[in-house]
């Protein structure tokens, strides 16, 4: 929802301060035709965005790109996962320069773990020649060698899990978690980069009242010398009036400096393509504070689950489910199931001729299985916590979401009687300076007048920024990333 703008006092009050002729006055921030002001003199710079500020800190704001970096991490170390599953070569020759017997054996095998299994696949070629002993019947070959393939398939233990599948799922996990980490991390640096652009907004609307103010008392004080020369006001008037303006100087000063330090705030999200903060300068405050960001009607639920702290607990749960599957995996007597396949090629021994084919079972189950069961308890009162923590979350979020758009709608309502009585205080002004003009008021009442207008005024400008930073704040709550720039 977009604020009406806030209306200059030098526009409303385009009466003159003392009797004479009306004059009008130009709007805030524009200078007169022909005037030789610096502000005349230089090109406007372009207005200010909240898309701006949002797109260059979603692209520069130094804790998103860490985030990014941790990601990235998390990324490299899912890729160091999947090399437990890489094809393996190995070669080995052994010989026998000296002794009776001079056989030698030269052999290369390669082999790769099952990705659905606990097993694996396997292959080789090993020759030999010389001599060897009667007991070394199986290491020799025939002249060109044997070929040689199997495979190693788990039947209980690690047959639906094993240690390299169960780390490769915890590193897909630790993927997510890195992922909603940048986001948590970029809608808070997004949410910060609105506060900041909103202060530095309100704060330049607060000088532009503060200025008109100055300038209102200063183009009076050249009224009231003139009249104080010809005798129709007395000096001790034009006195009173310079008082007034030296006050209001002291607010000028201070609001100037308040939008400094809001624009120095401002540049840790505001950036140039070198990621170096850019300062905005004053000219490119923009007229008017408009919301930005505008909450989105959804259903609580859908609210809650879009949450990057929320889908984090669900995926910790997910890895706790996962180390507890690895666990119960142990408890498990393992079963193993060998098959191979050899045949030798060449002249030699009939005997090793034939394509030799094998089967085998291996079989071992820990008797205590004590490191198993601490395991799985201890996984077991992980999952206990995170549960609990997980729905005290969930009623957090809840809570925080209501207590949210309750205070959007009530600064809603404050922004509205805001703007309602800098509207009557402008009507009270104007009516005062008439009177003025008319001679049935004075200069303690003009002044009144002026200065309940400037405090409504403020007023204003400050209801409406609240009513735009709860709402920024239940974009961030909502998790709204399209809004948030990400």
């Amino acid at each position: 929802m977009i604020r009406r703008p806030v209306v200059g006092l030098m526009t409303v009050l385009a009466l003159s301060a003392l009797a004479g002729p009306l004059f009008a006055q130009e709007a805030p921030g524009m200078a007169k035709p022909g005037s030789n002001s610096p502000a005349a003199a230089r090109p406007e710079a372009r207005e200010l965005t909240l898309r701006d500020v949002l797109d260059s800190s979603a692209r520069h704001a130094p804790q998103i790109l860490e985030a990014m970096a941790r990601q990235r991490s998390a990324d490299a170390r899912a890729l160091t996962v999947e090399g437990q599953f890489d094809l393996v070569f190995n070669a080995e020759a052994n010989a026998r320069p000296l002794g009776f017997y001079d056989g030698s054996v030269a052999e290369v095998s390669a082999y790769r773990p099952l990705q659905n299994n606990g097993g694996q696949l396997y292959g080789g070629y090993r020759i030999t020649s010389g001599k060897f002993a009667d007991y070394e019947g199986k290491t020799v070959t025939n002249q060109l060698g044997e070929i040689k393939v199997g495979g190693v398939f788990s039947l209980l233990r690690d047959r639906v899990i094993d240690e390299r599948r169960g780390r490769r799922e915890l590193a897909g996990a630790d993927i997510e978690l890195a992922a909603l980490d940048r986001d948590l991390v970029a809608i808070g640096v997004q949410r910060r980069a609105i506060e900041a652009y909103q202060l530095w907004v309100a704060a330049g609307l607060r000088v532009r009242i503060y200025r008109e103010l100055l300038e209102l008392a200063e183009t009076r004080q050249e009224s009231i010398e003139r009249q104080i020369q010809l005798g129709a006001r007395p000096e001790i008037l034009g006195i009173e009036n310079r008082q007034n303006i030296v006050r209001r100087q002291g607010l000028m000063v201070r609001s100037e400096q308040e939008v400094q330090l809001f624009a120095n705030a401002l540049s840790l999200f505001l950036r140039d393509d070198l990621g170096q903060p850019i300062v905005p300068s004053a000219n490119r405050l923009p007229r008017q504070l408009v919301d930005g960001v505008v909450p989105r009607l959804v259903d609580q639920s859908t609210a809650i689950s879009a949450r990057p702290d929320f889908q984090t607990l669900l995926t910790r749960l997910e890895q706790t489910d996962i180390r507890a599957r690895l666990a119960e995996n142990e408890l498990k007597p393992r079963l193993d199931l060998n098959a191979e396949a050899s045949k030798d090629f060449g002249s030699g021994s009939p005997t090793r001729g034939p394509t030799v084919g094998m089967v085998g079972l291996r079989f071992s189950v820990p008797l205590e299985r004590r490191a198993a069961k601490g395991r799985i308890a201890e996984v077991e009162a992980e999952q206990d916590a995170l549960k609990v923590r997980l729905q005290f979350l969930e009623e957090q979020i809840g809570v925080e979401i209501a207590n949210l758009r309750m205070q959007v709608q009530g600064a809603e309502k404050l922004a509205g009687l805001a703007t309602a009585e800098a509207a009557l205080a402008r009507r009270m002004a104007e009516a005062e300076r008439r009177r003025f003009t008319l001679g049935a008021s004075d200069f303690l009442l003009v002044n009144l007048r002026e200065e309940s207008l400037a405090d409504a005024t403020i007023r204003e400008i400050d209801a409406n920024y609240r009513h735009a930073a709860a709402q920024a704040e239940l974009v961030a709550a909502l998790a709204d990333r399209d809004q948030l720039g990400l």
